[in-house]
């Protein structure tokens, strides 16, 4: 179980890194995304098990590959 909280930690903190590399607060982001700002809080934190289609929605909004979201993760 340890390892797969570990995944959803660093991919929580590659998806606040892009965020906010473009700009986006949270809430804005979550807006943009379709998803509820204390989702995108959760996911950003570690707690959040990500759906798969949620991660291509959050790619798709960052305008990056599923490749790309990946990287470092």
């Amino acid at each position: 179980m340890a390892k797969q909280a570990d995944i959803q930690v660093r991919f929580g903190q590659r998806v606040r890194e892009l965020r906010r590399d473009q700009g986006y607060s949270q809430e804005k982001f979550a807006h943009a995304c379709g998803l509820d700002r204390t989702y995108v809080g959760g996911i950003e934190r570690g707690e959040r098990n990500v759906a798969l289609r949620n991660i291509e929605v959050i790619a798709q909004t960052l305008e990056i590959t599923l490749e790309e979201l990946f990287e470092g993760v």
